[in-house]
């Protein structure tokens, strides 16, 4: 069955909307929210798969700090309630003025793409171009370093709706949507403490280099953009089972489903993040934040450490450093950037001692030795009666394998070599005095204890100590 899509640029139009206004409250059609429905010639539906981003919850969007505190909606400008009809002319018309060097072609499954965001997605449409002011300079240095294709850009509205803590059903992570192995590949650091996935700019870079491997691959825009979204194997496959074609729209039946609609989703982004004004769309007013600057950090470091010393909003903090899972950073495993604002930076410098002083023992509560406590020898008699007769003994024979005797008599023996030896078998108390230039952390360390235990036996509060202080260590 003959089932691909034939361009509207050169075939005559097979989509005619009946009414001159869309209402972006659309009734029930009985098909999922994130499918949408084309009619092909032959009169068949086949039903499209949308990419994630484009259902994406935008109450859950207006949680991020940027669009909490510095993106608005503008008092100026009054979003219709409508989405105007345009004809099939219109938006070749439009697509065809775009600057781009890909290919925007036009044809029904843009059309619904398109209708999507201008109809059911309008406040994610006004959302996004409020948050574009933020992250669009990022993606244009990152693209432009790899002599890309500046559309490239709105590549991040279908993958993440530009949320940069996105997370897909498959685990697809951050702006850029990077599994796993992908971006560990293009040298994005992964671990328990730090997802460089989430890192808007180390994440864009990644993305341009992975985008310029690809199109080395394939040679042809749209066939990349495909490959981004379900693999270069699954665009190969699909080229083979064609018959050989690198054309997307011959090897379209023969893509995944998300990815069939992931192209027209582009070319409809492309499209809304230019026309918007023309469908009565509203962009969200952006108040730019502070510009912020970065620094090298060789300790580990808490997020919280640095909010309270520095007068820093902690949200603040969190959006700037999004690759830090845990709010640690970890200077120890390798040097490591914090960005800060760069009114900030003169203070971290000058409180520095303070800031890495700031509850270390409470939010970084590592331990990096610890004391192996020793088992307490116990002294107990055996008269005849009760040998042999210790449920204690019964288990521990028992797990050991031995026979009852054999590990009475061995326990026995030890009792008796350490009344002989004279030593009691009770850890003696002892205490040291403070050395100046001492910590808490330093004497744990030298007398494998705990800073905690330190405190509890001591009962000091706070983590500085005087020099000269008799201390309890055992």
């Amino acid at each position: 069955m003959n089932r691909i899509l034939k361009l509207l640029i050169i075939l005559p139009l097979f989509f005619v909307s009946t009414t001159a206004f869309a209402q972006y409250d659309y009734p029930d059609d009985g098909y999922a929210d994130d499918d949408i429905i084309i009619t092909e010639v032959d009169g068949e539906e086949e039903i499209i798969e949308l990419p994630e981003a484009m259902i994406e919850n935008v109450d859950s969007m207006l949680t991020l700090y940027h669009a909490q505190n510095y993106v608005q909606q503008d008092s100026d400008c009054q979003s219709a309630d409508e989405n105007p009809y345009f004809s099939d002319e219109t938006y070749i018309e439009r697509l065809t003025k775009l600057p781009t060097i890909m290919e925007m072609p036009y044809n029904e499954v843009v059309r619904k793409m398109i209708d999507r965001y201008t109809t059911r997605g309008r406040r994610q449409v006004s959302l996004m171009l409020g948050l574009a002011n933020f992250y669009t300079p990022i993606f244009e240095e990152a693209l432009e370093s790899y002599n890309l294709p500046l559309e490239l850009k709105y590549l991040p509205v279908i993958e993440s709706a530009l949320n940069p803590k996105a997370v897909s059903r498959v685990g697809a992570t951050g702006l850029w949507q990077f599994m796993l192995a992908t971006g560990k590949r293009y040298g994005l650091q992964v671990n328990s403490l730090v997802d460089e996935r989430c890192d808007p700019i180390r994440a864009s870079y990644a993305a341009a280099h992975y985008l310029y491997d690809l199109y080395k691959i394939f040679g042809d825009w749209n066939l990349v953009i495909a490959a981004y979204n379900c693999g270069p194997e699954n665009v190969n496959k699909a080229i083979l089972r064609s018959g050989g074609t690198r054309d997307y729209w011959e090897i379209y039946p023969y893509l995944p489903a998300e990815t069939r609609g992931y192209v027209p989703a582009f070319i409809a982004a492309n499209y809304v993040m230019n026309y918007y004004c023309e469908h009565g769309i509203c962009p969200m007013v952006t108040d730019l934040s502070a510009k912020s600057d970065t620094l090298l950090v060789s300790r580990d470091l808490h997020l919280e450490q640095i909010a309270n010393v520095c007068d820093i909003e902690i949200k603040l903090l969190r959006e700037l450093n999004p690759q830090y899972r845990r709010d640690v950073v970890n200077g120890n495993t390798e040097p490591s950037m914090l960005r800060l604002p760069i009114e900030k930076i003169k203070t971290f410098i000058e409180n520095e001692d303070s800031v890495y002083a700031y509850r270390a023992d409470e939010l970084l509560n590592k331990r990096n030795t610890v004391a192996v406590t020793e088992p307490v020898a116990q002294t107990r008699s055996y008269s005849s009666s009760s040998r042999g007769s210790s449920r204690y003994s019964s288990s521990r024979d028992s797990y050991r394998g031995r026979s009852s005797g054999s590990s009475s008599r061995y326990r026995h023996g030890a009792s008796s070599k350490s009344r002989r030896s004279g030593k009691s078998t009770r850890q003696q108390s002892k205490n040291v005095t403070v050395k100046k230039g001492e910590t808490l952390s330093s004497i744990a360390k030298k007398h494998g204890t705990t800073v905690d235990k330190l405190k509890k036996m001591n009962g000091i509060k706070g983590s500085t100590i005087k020099a000269g202080k008799q201390i309890k260590v055992k």
